[in-house]
């Protein structure tokens, strides 16, 4: 396992629009999510039946399936963005819904290890700005591939991703903390440069399971990691690079 755990140097400045966002990210999740995920569902609710409807043309059993459904099941279908049914609301409330704990946690951890640098570097009105610039450039790079889906796309990850690619032009000889982990032969944190975390991110982890599923992967947007990467080092490279950010 190659697990990304930190990040070295950081600026002395609290990074305080990335711990707003790990707070509302977490919030909703803890507040809404998790509640809801033991709720029943309002099956007088329209858009139920339209829920259930594109189940069935996914594959799925109904009659198993209306036992399973939860009331956040049908919130994600209502606010998670839908590309054969999106809407600019729905652009913003996307990216902060997530689909588990794994899910969760794996993009905040991003987000708290990358986050502080590139706030430093914009100031939080313009990190703010960016993240959310990334986030709806992100998903919709990805509807472009999804062929009028009706599944509906959520998660931080591409406004996530647009962090990324900022740090990438703006910090590259960074060293990021990264867990080693195949048990029982090694288990060790080295340093690696961020350039190659980064880079090994794009191409590896998005661009390579992109191009071999057509643009179709179960469960993983890596449409939307790859759109929220280019808005990312498009931001950085329109701003450009100090003499501080290259050293």
């Amino acid at each position: 396992m190659f697990l990304p755990v930190g990040d070295t140097p950081n600026p002395e400045k609290t990074a305080w629009v990335t711990w707003v966002l790990l707070a509302v990210n977490i919030g909703v999740f803890l507040l809404i999510a998790v509640p809801l995920m033991g709720t029943a569902p309002d099956t007088g609710d329209p858009l139920y039946n339209t829920f259930l409807q594109v189940m069935r043309e996914r594959g799925y059993d109904l009659a198993q399936l209306k036992g399973q459904v939860s009331a956040y099941d049908l919130l994600v279908f209502r606010y998670g963005y839908r590309p054969a049914a999106g809407s600019p609301l729905t652009l913003f409330t996307c990216l902060f819904l997530h689909a588990g704990w794994l899910h969760l946690i794996g993009n905040m951890l991003y987000l708290w290890i990358f986050g502080n640098n590139v706030e430093n570097r914009l100031g939080p009105l313009g990190y703010l700005a960016t993240y959310l610039a990334a986030g709806i450039a992100a998903t919709l790079f990805f509807s472009l591939f999804a062929g009028g889906s009706q599944v509906p796309m959520l998660g931080a990850s591409g406004a996530i991703s647009g962090v990324l690619g900022c740090y990438l032009i703006w910090f590259p000889n960074n060293q990021v903390k990264v867990l080693l982990f195949l048990f029982p032969i090694l288990i060790d944190v080295v340093l690696i440069p961020a350039r190659v975390v980064l880079i090994l991110y794009l191409l590896v982890d998005n661009l390579l399971p992109f191009l071999m599923r057509g643009g179709a992967a179960a469960g993983v947007a890596h449409g939307a990691h790859i759109g929220g990467f280019l808005a990312g080092l498009a931001v950085a490279l329109a701003i450009g690079r100090s003499r501080r950010d290259s050293a």
